[in-house]
């Protein structure tokens, strides 16, 4: 859990950013609720990709979801967000994490 103080509102600070971009900085994918393009730009820098809900989920909804979405067949985007910097492969076929 991460604490990053009260003052989330989109205010043209960037630097409040920093602490935010440091804890996701070993996600493949990042759910939002907003972002702005500032934020954008640097999240997807850090070959972060990340996805815009349309209301509040909770995490365990969310996880239900892409677990649904990864024992199928994942879009192309969420295979490319998942072998970030070539780390780790997933062979859809074989169920296989290789590293």
């Amino acid at each position: 859990s991460f604490e990053f103080g009260d003052k989330l509102e989109e205010d043209g600070d960037e630097d409040k950013l920093a602490p935010k971009l440091e804890a996701i900085r070993d996600c493949a994918i990042v759910y939002v609720a907003a972002i702005g393009g500032s934020g954008a730009a640097r999240v997807v820098a850090m070959k972060i990709h990340p996805i815009k809900v349309p209301q509040p989920e909770s995490i365990a909804e969310i996880l239900d979801k892409l677990q649904v979405v990864l024992k199928g067949t994942p879009p192309p985007w969420l295979r490319k967000a998942l072998a970030k910097d070539g780390e780790r492969t997933f062979d859809f076929e074989d169920d296989e994490v290789t590293q």
